[in-house]
């Protein structure tokens, strides 16, 4: 018996389909992480920025910006970043939802240096840049 195939067989449709499903996979894995590691880097940039805004404002008042004076600390909130861009990068937007990092500024126990903090909102990630520029990641895993 001789029968000619026009088609495709469900078979066949389907192997068809959970390839395309493990290439888009693969595809939005390789997205999210290009994102994060912009967003990252968008951080680092405007932890630099605050480092120059700083080297200004301590030439203009003598002393270095904290966004809480009364402690030393931070914890970055939307509250301190709104309050580096005011007072150390011009009233830019530069801080944004869309960079997704929170920063802050604090002072060492000499009270003659600064450190900038930048947290990620979920919490995962939390860089940390002394007055030097170096830049160092709390958990290198989950940045």
């Amino acid at each position: 018996m001789n029968t000619n195939k026009l088609g495709f067989t469900l078979i066949e449709l389907l192997v068809v389909v959970a390839i395309l499903g493990i290439i888009a996979t693969l595809g939005i894995n390789a997205y999210s992480g290009y994102v994060a590691g912009t967003k990252k880097q968008s951080a680092k940039n405007v932890m630099q920025q605050i480092s120059l805004g700083q080297s200004e404002y301590v030439s203009q008042n003598g002393e270095y910006y904290y966004t809480n004076k009364s402690t030393g600390e931070c914890g970055p909130t939307s509250s301190t970043s709104n309050l580096l861009e005011q007072n150390l990068l011009g009233n830019s937007d530069s801080i944004n939802e869309e960079m997704g990092y929170e920063l802050c500024t604090h002072q060492d126990n000499s009270k003659t240096k600064f450190k900038v903090v930048a947290k990620q909102n979920n919490g995962k990630c939390v860089l940390r840049m002394n007055e030097f520029g170096a830049i160092t990641e709390k958990k290198a895993s989950d940045c």
